[in-house]
Formats: C-alpha cells, sequence, structure tokens
C-alpha cells in the first residue's frame, strides 16, 4: 500500500517505518469511522399520524421523553394527521435511513390501510423497518349520557332498533376507534354511521356535546371524562376487564365470547436504517418502557408496555394484519 501522505519525501523506507505509518493511517480511519458512525448526533423527529389528543400522544410523548434522557439527544414529537395515516407514512418512508426520522405506527397504518386503502405511496412492508412494539391500549366503548341505556346489552338493542339515532365517531379512517367499532357492528349485527374526525381532539369536542353519541377510544384519551359523568363506559375490548373500570364489562364476557380489540402502537423506522441504529432504539426504548414515569402513566391508562424485538414486532404486525384483512373485507370497510 502506497504511502506517500505519512512518509517525509526522500526519506529511505524502513520496514519500521512503513508498519508504523499504516498503524497512523489505520488509527486515522477507525477514528473517522468512528466519528462519522456515533449515533445519535442530533435531535430525533419522532411523527405521530394523528392529530394531538388521543392514546397515540400518551404514548408517543411519554415514551419520547425518557427516550431523550437515554440518547442524550431531544427526542420530538411531530403530529401529522391526516388521510388515514399516510400523510406520516409517506413522510417517513422518504425520510433518510439514518435513525433521525420515526414513527408511531399502529393497527390502522399497519394492519387495515393495506387492505382498505389501494393507492398507498409506499409498502408498510418493503419501505418501513420494525423496531419495537410499545404498548397495548385498552379500548372502551362508551356513550354520551343523553343516549338512553345503561349497559351494553341495553345498548345492542337499542342500536338494533334504532339505527337512524346513532352516530359513532373516530379519531379518523382506518384509527383503531373507526376499526374497533365496525368489528362490533358487523359481530353483533347492528348498524350506526361512522363520523371520521382528524384526531382525537376534535373527535372528543363533539362527543362531549353530544353532536356524536358513541366512540371506542383507547382509555386515555376518555379516562376523565368517564370518572366526570360526561361519557358512560359500557364495555372494554381487552380480553380481561381492566383495573381502572373494575365494574364495566369485557365484550367477550357479554355475549360474544372470543371478540377482542385494542390499540397498539409500536415504533418502525425507515427501510435501510443500519442495524445497530434500529438495536439501540430498541434496546434504549425497552429501558425508557421501564422507567417510573412510563410505568406510572401506562399504568393510570391501563396501558400494556411490550418493548419486544424486532423480529418479534414484525412477526406481530403480519398477524394482525392476517386478521384485519378479513375484518376489512367482511365488513366491506372503506375510506369516508
Amino acid at each position: 500500500m502506497p504511502v506517500p501522505s505519512i512518509l517525509p519525501s526522500g526519506a529511505p523506507v524502513s520496514r519500521r517505518r512503513v508498519c508504523q505509518s499504516l498503524a497512523l493511517l489505520a488509527a486515522g480511519g477507525t477514528g473517522a469511522l468512528h466519528a462519522q458512525g456515533a449515533w445519535p448526533q442530533k435531535p430525533i423527529r419522532l411523527v405521530v399520524p394523528f392529530a394531538p389528543g388521543g392514546s397515540s400522544e400518551v404514548v408517543a410523548r411519554s415514551v419520547a421523553g425518557e427516550l431523550t434522557k437515554l440518547l442524550g439527544q431531544s427526542v420530538f414529537v411531530e403530529n401529522k394527521p391526516g388521510a388515514a395515516g399516510t400523510i406520516a407514512m409517506q413522510d417517513v418512508a422518504k425520510a433518510g435511513a439514518d435513525g433521525y426520522t420515526l414513527i408511531l405506527g399502529h393497527v390502522g397504518t399497519l394492519a387495515v390501510n393495506p387492505y382498505m386503502l389501494t393507492n398507498q405511496p409506499y409498502d408498510v412492508n418493503k419501505d418501513f423497518t420494525p423496531v419495537t412494539l410499545l404498548a397495548k391500549v385498552p379500548n372502551v366503548l362508551v356513550v354520551h349520557p343523553d343516549v338512553p341505556v345503561k349497559n351494553f346489552k341495553e345498548f345492542i338493542a337499542y342500536a338494533k332498533a334504532n339505527p337512524a339515532k346513532l352516530n359513532y365517531s373516530s379519531a379518523g379512517n382506518g384509527s383503531s376507534g373507526h376499526l374497533s367499532m365496525e368489528y362490533l357492528k358487523l359481530t353483533a349485527g347492528f348498524f350506526m354511521t361512522h363520523i371520521p374526525y382528524r384526531g382525537s381532539g376534535p373527535q372528543m369536542t363533539d362527543l362531549l356535546a353530544g353532536r356524536t353519541q358513541v366512540a371506542m377510544n383507547g382509555l386515555p384519551s376518555i379516562s376523565a371524562f368517564i370518572k366526570s359523568g360526561k361519557l358512560r363506559a359500557l364495555a372494554v375490548g381487552s380480553a380481561q376487564r381492566i383495573g381502572a373500570l373494575p365494574d364495566v364489562p369485557t365484550i367477550a364476557e357479554s355475549g360474544y365470547k372470543g371478540f377482542e380489540t385494542s390499540q397498539w402502537y409500536g415504533l418502525l423506522a425507515p427501510a435501510g436504517t443500519p442495524s445497530p441504529i434500529v438495536k439501540r432504539l430498541q434496546e434504549e426504548s425497552l429501558k425508557a418502557l421501564r422507567t417510573g414515569p412510563v410505568t406510572e402513566r401506562f399504568a393510570h391508562d391501563s396501558a400494556l408496555g411490550v418493548g419486544d424485538t424486532p423480529e418479534q414486532f414484525g412477526a406481530f404486525i403480519a398477524a394482525q394484519q392476517k386478521i384485519w384483512k378479513e375484518i376489512v373485507v367482511k365488513a366491506g370497510i372503506k375510506p369516508d
């Protein structure tokens, strides 16, 4: 290997000097690679495909706050709602695969949109790299207090008898609330009109005002309203009752055995993100999920922190796609 930049011009080249020069080159190269490969060196953008105010906000900001401490760089949340999450997903799919742009994926964007939407400008299975499943959040069926029902059985009977009187709201097409309610309508055999909003915040404004009457939301976005009596909880979509609402039955125990639906949120990066960065993100996310602030917040909202491996999260997404593909087809779920 020639070493003209190290050896003085005209100097006799001894074997020892050549070895020293090669050592210097190696050390310099290693140092340069190390400096270039150090991550993170700047703030990290975590894109959330919904407006502020829902379960996605709780999960994203709780975890981002702890990741900021663990990584030594700001992990800031950017809400980017619209088009059933496709605007945010497309943004991240086109971002650099360098670990500085991430997205909070969920059941709608990852498991339903591929079958509900026909012209997505990206492929969820090819353009993203799973990092880790962060959390599962139970869905709760709630009604405005003006709806004349006191329990889930009465609700089903009323919905069947009055198909034109009830409208249900969601955070948007393809959101967990949309999917869960369509799943319930299909299972129980009743009809309600879907009113999609651009996020849980505006959705809740109209639900609390009685302009819509029913919703199936993640507990974090509606817990305070249930406690204050502004909304009435009728059932939970999780497999078991939840500690925050011990007297509210599951849908499964209310006559629909096997029914289960929950919101889930995971971290993904653009495809091609180096595996060491993905591994670091997964490891630090798991640490974040185990910190006091996150575990306390999740416990308050009956959310279950996960923190699995990229491979496990990828397998989970594939399994969810299989389930929701069938539901989308049978229920005829389409973008409004």
